[in-house]
């Protein structure tokens, strides 16, 4: 019997959000790439909440952006309804989240792929890993067809031996009732890699209507709507939006979900998975926050061509009649019909300490892996993996270093970092509390930072790059001039501060430090500033935020000088760390297992303490002269 068989140089397994990315990323940088997914209906699906973005996640697409993918333009060609979320705060922790039109934002992401250059997307099941002596050469599918390549980029999501269940029901299928892949697993088993079993979930959807919204707080998007692509031109995303809605649970909600927790698959043992702490169930939430009479609901469109709403913060695997009577407690709700039964789904996922922080797994050469497929949670930081990902593949085959993000220069470097450095027992979320110089690594400077990284790797156009390179010399060039102004007590400058409050002036300051009120701003000032030159925007908010927090800035920048210097002190890849006789065991197994690169990667390492790092820094100096010497 003779076999489809076919040569590549990247083959990409999966076409959700991370493999979306790494695919367009391989094809972009000029390899020839095939992306598999089971179905074409689950090219960049959003199988649970429909929209992108949201606290630290806006950060990532941005950086995403930044770098060259795909997201960003994306979301701001399909969105719905838009939001800058905590705007009443601190730049740092400002993020972007927009609802999408979850069928078009999913078209429209198959349409790219399909019209880009060097990339073939095929439906077929990926169900067997070509791996010899530690290398990986291509995969086969089902219909037994070989697909060889130089590299493989692993993307399974959700997929894998996938199961989704809501009381007593188990259906072995992926989300919303798509194929699962249920043979790879035994392929990477084989191949000796270590598998986790997570569990996640998502809420039922429900008719529009049969929603009573007057009984709901109505929730409208911002004017003007912020862009998420630096591409993308401000005024084209300034459309009529939908609105979404706020209600919440009350304690007859709570009362029905505790009467019938024995028949949720998640309390009777049914379920084997570890699910996301960060984004549980209502039954886990009314268990575990037991103290709270209600929790909050967000009432969200699935898309334009849909009655579907999405009932968030309401995720369940409680059985059918369960569902029915708990959502029709809610305000607004009490005649609701379900379209889709809420579940949840368990599936297969690495323990990604497997993983260098290229993504390339330790042990077989030329596989990479990204996304939930690495225990991760979500879509953006699915995407971000898969970028990353997907570069890095095509660097390897081009011969050139990989690209490795820091905590230092992104919140991917972050998510990586803690992926690849800590053994995550569950589903892994990106919060703005996980990165340590949150207050360098905004979205708004995001361009900044990673634009000539994605520059040099070839995924972003020298337009785009040239731009942000103008702009960050108006920028410097603007700081540099106000902080020469001086500014008198004149009549119009003193009934300008008096109009917002602000003290006013006994003689002269600079205008660098009326800026720092902070009932103050650039923009503000701008009536007593003649000689302002004409900024866009964005280059004037980059200005107000680095005059208002520069001794925040500059601290931080002094703490990340001394994060390089560690990541700087490389681990030989030789090292045997039982030769390390002052190492306490635990820390020398913890070492052994996830063989850090350099010892800023080991003092994150759980198990790994101060005075393990002492020993180890002393022993590597003892190292290097030896084999110096040698």
């Amino acid at each position: 019997m003779s076999y489809v068989e076919e040569s590549y140089d990247v083959v990409v397994i999966g076409a959700g959000h991370a493999g979306c990315e790494a695919a367009l990323a391989s094809a972009r940088m000029g390899l020839n790439t095939i992306c598999f997914t089971v179905s074409m209906d689950s090219v960049a699906l959003m199988p649970c909440n429909p929209n992108i973005g949201g606290s630290s996640k806006g950060h990532l697409v941005r950086e995403l952006d930044a770098l060259g993918g795909q997201m960003g333009i994306n979301i701001d060609h399909t969105f719905i309804q838009s939001k800058m979320l905590n705007s009443s705060k601190g730049p740092a922790v400002h993020s972007l989240r927009a609802q999408a039109d979850k069928s078009a934002y999913s078209l429209r992401m198959r349409k790219t792929m399909q019209d880009t250059d060097n990339l073939t997307l095929r439906q077929a099941e990926v169900t067997e890993l070509i791996v010899n002596n530690g290398k990986v050469e291509g995969v086969k599918t089902l219909s037994g067809a070989t697909y060889h390549a130089k590299a493989v980029v692993i993307c399974t999501g959700t997929y894998l031996r996938a199961r989704c269940l809501y009381g007593d029901v188990i259906e072995h299928t992926g989300p919303n009732g798509l194929k699962a892949a249920n043979h790879l697993t035994q392929s990477l088993t084989d191949n000796n890699v270590e598998m986790n079993r997570f569990k996640t979930g998502t809420p039922a959807r429900v008719d529009s209507r049969s929603i009573d919204y007057s009984k709901m707080e109505i929730q409208l998007g911002d004017n003007p709507v912020v862009p998420f692509s630096f591409s993308t031109n401000p005024d084209d995303v300034q459309i009529e939006q939908v609105p979404c809605y706020l209600t919440y649970t009350n304690e007859k909600t709570h009362e029905i979900i505790r009467a019938n927790l024995d028949r949720s698959p998640m309390y009777s043992g049914v379920i084997e998975g570890t699910g996301p702490r960060y984004c549980p169930s209502i039954e886990d939430k009314v268990v575990r926050f037991a103290d709270k009479n209600r929790h909050q609901l967000f009432v969200e469109p699935e898309g334009l061509n849909t009655n579907e709403m999405y009932i968030g913060g309401m995720s369940s695997s409680m059985p059918e009649d369960v569902q029915y009577a708990m959502y029709h407690t809610v305000p607004g709700l009490e005649n609701c019909k379900i379209v889709r039964n809420a579940y949840a789904i368990e599936y297969d996922c690495i323990n990604a300490t497997q993983l260098k922080a290229s993504l390339e797994f330790k042990n077989i050469d030329g596989l990479f892996a990204a996304g939930q497929f690495n225990g991760s949670s979500g879509y953006e930081e699915a995407a971000a993996q898969g970028l990353v990902a997907g570069i890095n593949a095509a660097l390897k085959l081009l011969g050139k270093e990989p690209m490795i993000l820091d905590r230092s220069n992104s919140y991917i470097g972050v998510l990586i970092d803690d992926l690849v450095t800590k053994e995550t027992k569950e589903p892994y979320r990106m919060m703005t509390s996980r990165a340590e110089y949150r207050l360098l690594l905004r979205q708004d400077n995001a361009d900044i930072r990673l634009s000539k990284i994605g520059y040099e790797v070839g995924l972003l156009p020298k337009e785009r790059y040239e731009h942000v390179v103008e702009k960050e010399r108006l920028i410097n060039e603007e700081v540099a001039r106000v902080k020469e102004i001086n500014i008198g007590a004149r009549k119009e400058v003193q009934e300008l501060l008096e109009s917002y409050g602000s003290i006013p002036l006994s003689n002269g300051i600079k205008l660098v430090d009326l800026i720092r009120r902070p009932e103050l701003d650039y923009d503000k000032l701008a009536p007593i500033d003649p000689d302002r030159p004409n900024l866009s925007k964005e280059v004037r908010e980059e200005v107000n935020i680095y005059i208002k927090y520069e001794g925040y800035l500059s601290r931080q920048e002094k703490q990340v000088k001394q994060f390089k210097k560690l990541e700087q002190k490389l681990i030989p890849t030789d090292i045997d760390y039982d030769d390390v006789s002052s190492l306490r065991i635990e820390a020398r197994q913890k070492l052994t297992k996830l063989r850090p690169a350099n010892i800023g990667q080991a003092s994150r390492i759980s198990g790994v303490s101060p005075a393990d790092i002492s020993v180890l820094l002393v022993y590597l100096e003892t190292y290097k002269s030896k084999n110096a010497s040698v």
